[in-house]
């Protein structure tokens, strides 16, 4: 949370947190089409189903649900401060979050679907809103790390593809859009290769991509880090703590990934 003497957001940066109109215009499109998609899955969703549990231990659908809907409000909360320069109100902390999710959990199925839907029809409203020389202003997430004000909506756009196959209701990692594929394990793999996860090659054989996240060439022995090959979802659920499918193929024991999703890298300062 931002030191309460502190500016919430700062002018608007360098050239490298920049992103182009026709970027932008696509970003906001992917997210919105995952907002629609979620809504469609959870449309008919019974009272008893929202108290199942979900893929996430410990949380029923109505936790999964509820946290989306409120995470939808954080991201709203950074994009009226890019937008405005102002705090729109005090912002909900760590413990006010997990209140939130506790005491949210357990309401009825269409309670908690209009929730949903309101927060994120708030959320592209204001992302919609935010001004082109706007979207680079830096704003703070809970953690601390800082990033401009459109990667608000690819942390936005990974909360609704990821939680959505974790309510397991029939939209699995196999339905995630190859755009958000490409992203997401994009800045996956970065933020491994700055904290020096032992993976020496990555491929998705249905993207047609490889990525190279450890050190290469006369400086890395042979052999020193596992290669990993597979589908793209099932490498993104694996690197998501979502499981390793039998389907992928490694030449060594893979390690186990560190908690997920990690800061960007390179960071935004």
């Amino acid at each position: 949370m931002p030191d309460a003497t502190a500016p919430a957001a700062a002018p608007a940066p360098a050239a490298d947190t920049a992103i182009d109109p026709a970027g932008f215009a696509r970003l906001l499109d992917g997210v919105r089409r995952s907002a629609e998609c979620l809504l469609a899955t959870v449309g008919t969703l019974t009272d008893r189903q929202a108290r199942e549990p979900s893929a996430l231990p410990g949380w029923s659908r109505g936790h999964v649900l509820t946290h989306l809907a409120r995470s939808a409000d954080v991201y709203r909360w950074l994009l009226t401060v890019a937008r405005t320069g102002v705090e729109p109100g005090p912002r909900a902390d760590a413990d006010a979050l997990e209140r939130a999710l506790r005491e949210g959990a357990g309401r009825g199925a269409a309670e908690l679907v209009a929730d949903l839907r309101g927060s994120l029809a708030l959320l592209l409203d204001e992302a919609t809103a935010l001004p082109a020389d706007r979207r680079a202003t830096l704003v703070t997430a809970l953690a601390g790390w800082r990033h401009p004000a459109w990667f608000t909506l690819h942390r936005c756009w990974r909360e609704l593809e990821t939680h959505h196959a974790d309510l397991n209701l029939g939209y699995g990692t196999a339905d995630w859009p190859a755009d958000y594929l490409g992203w997401a394990l994009d800045d996956t793999v970065a933020a491994l290769a700055a904290r020096a996860f032992p993976l020496a090659r990555i491929e998705a054989q249905d993207l047609g991509r490889v990525w190279l996240p450890a050190p290469t060439g006369p400086a890395a022995p042979a052999g020193d880090a596992p290669t990993v090959t597979g589908p793209a979802h099932l490498l993104l659920a694996w690197l998501a703590g979502r499981g390793r499918d039998a389907r992928l193929r490694s030449d060594q024991p893979l390690p186990a990934p560190p908690q997920w999703p990690l800061p960007p890298a390179p960071g935004w300062g």
